[in-house]
């Protein structure tokens, strides 16, 4: 088994999950916000979409200059949303499938200003980045989703609106 087979039967399964949060985004509602210093939904909703494949753009290189986060793009509607997320996430398991282990392990620096911030095996930064910072976005993601209304969907068991196993 190669290091990062693992990693790709995980965006698998979570892909499903990830899949109907997004759809449940409601269209007319992606201007929201709960918080003057929160992201509108839309902004959000498109950043879980596209996490992976930027995180494996991101890893491509040994190193990486921090990029400027503050100007979110938007969903517009919310058939753009799964078309993002499934470019993102088929472009991913590309990338991550052509890794060997050389490769996978292989030291990435992240840099500011050529100053070395972080550095860890690029499979590091896929789990850290495109896996948990994904799972952190999609679970405010369902606050923004629960705070309007919005039935949630079963995650990793029933939700207070749906109930997988009866």
């Amino acid at each position: 088994m190669r290091i990062v087979d693992s990693i790709l039967m995980e965006i698998d399964q979570e892909a499903a999950i990830t899949r109907r949060l997004l759809e449940r985004v409601p269209q007319d509602r992606l201007g929201w916000k709960p918080h003057s210093k929160s992201m509108t939904l839309g902004q959000l909703a498109l950043h879980v979409a596209q996490t992976q494949g930027r995180v494996v753009d991101a890893v491509s290189a040994d190193t990486m200059e921090v990029p400027n986060f503050r100007d979110q793009p938007s969903a517009e509607t919310i058939s753009q949303l799964l078309s993002e997320f499934d470019a993102s996430l088929v472009h991913a398991k590309e990338v991550i499938n052509r890794w060997d282990d050389a490769t996978a392990t292989a030291t990435w620096r992240l840099t500011k200003d050529g100053k070395e911030l972080m550095s860890l095996p690029r499979i590091g930064f896929m789990r850290s980045i495109g896996m948990n910072h994904l799972y952190h976005h999609r679970g405010q993601l369902s606050v923004y989703l629960r705070l309007l209304d919005v039935p949630l969907p079963s995650i990793y068991g029933p939700s207070a609106d749906e109930r997988p196993f009866g």
